[in-house]
């Protein structure tokens, strides 16, 4: 190589070959064969990689909703093992929340206090079309600040618990594509001087759930100002619900959490209202383990169906008397894909 150098004139040569391996690393992903499951074993056809989108690198928040798999039928390595399972232990397990009211809760009035809300109906159609029976389900439990542990230990398969799709997450875990649309929104008494995000929190307690995309949003705004220094985002909670029971104490002064869980909130306890406009956007999404791309993509599949048959009648089931018949959260959202097969 030297002597070559020498021939060609030192530093030119030295372009030459920066140009060329530049070309090799650009068209080294085109020549990878592909994968579902992210395992190395085929599911998606040519041209899929097995490893995740390869956009996430550089994603961006408003566009990583974006940042999932094209919808397959089709069965693979984690589906696979799902299905394994054997005898009562044959089921789905899934993170869900049970204290958020018309999402996921225990309604005292049902029989054996079952679990129900938006969220859980989309469970038991996940379940419905891997398993052959939406009941084939292993509910678990898990705070706010333990939905990214849960998937990465393999504690669950998935999460369904208003779970928003952002990039901070997407290194962690996998998203299907976005099934609700919601934004950050301010609750405090209706006899609060707050009147929604802005300089009106000066002075002012706001609780938070530790994890959540309003603390990360709290924190950020207030390093660059956009929030007002004086406001006190100190108060942080394990569940996002915990947060009205600290407001009803009297020991915070607002909530800020998403608009969709706040609206339902506000319909559990009369004496609280939304302050304000949402002062975000964000989309729920389910979420998974990384690598699980055949499950990420019969997720997505299932999602297409359940769009145009289910989705509708489930919102307005549980959420169409706090949000509204026609407001801007009674549709599902539109999905893209970052891969296509």
């Amino acid at each position: 190589m030297r002597a070559s150098l020498r021939g060609w004139g030192g530093v030119g040569a030295m372009a030459v070959g920066c140009a060329l391996a530049l070309a090799f690393v650009l068209l080294l992903p085109l020549t990878q064969s592909a994968g579902g499951s992210g395992t190395g074993e085929g599911l998606g056809g040519p041209g899929l990689a097995t490893a995740g989108p390869a956009r996430a690198g550089n994603c961006v928040d408003a566009q990583a909703q974006n940042e999932t798999w094209s919808p397959s039928s089709a069965d693979g390595t984690t589906i696979d093992a799902i299905k394994a399972r054997t005898g009562a232990k044959r089921k789905l397990i899934v993170g869900v929340d049970q204290n958020s009211y018309r999402w996921g809760y225990r309604n005292p009035n049902n029989s054996g206090a079952e679990l129900e809300g938006f969220d859980i109906d989309l469970v038991h159609r996940i379940a419905q079309d891997i398993l052959g029976d939406p009941d084939a389900v292993q509910f678990k439990a898990i705070p706010t600040s333990q939905r990214i542990p849960a998937i990465k230990d393999g504690r669950v398969d998935m999460v369904v618990r208003t779970m928003t799709i952002n990039c901070e997450r997407l290194k962690d875990v996998a998203f299907s594509a976005p099934y609700f649309k919601t934004g950050q929104q301010v609750l405090a008494p209706k006899s609060s001087s707050i009147t929604g995000y802005n300089g009106t929190l000066a002075h002012k307690r706001i609780c938070t759930a530790a994890g959540s995309t309003a603390y990360a949003k709290l924190d950020a705004d207030r390093k660059s100002g956009k929030l007002v220094a004086s406001a006190d985002i100190s108060v942080t909670v394990p569940n996002q619900l915990d947060c009205l029971v600290r407001l009803q104490l009297g020991e915070v002064d607002a909530v800020v959490t998403d608009g969709a869980l706040a609206a339902s909130q506000a319909a559990q306890d009369p004496t609280v209202e939304l302050k304000g406009a949402a002062f975000t956007t964000e989309y729920y999404g389910v979420a998974m383990k990384q690598g699980a791309t055949d499950l990420v993509r019969r997720v997505n599949h299932i999602l297409v169906d359940y769009r145009d048959d289910g989705w509708q009648a489930s919102y307005d089931k549980w959420l169409s008397a706090t949000l509204g018949a026609d407001s801007a959260a009674s549709k599902p959202p539109a999905p893209q894909y970052l891969r296509t097969s």
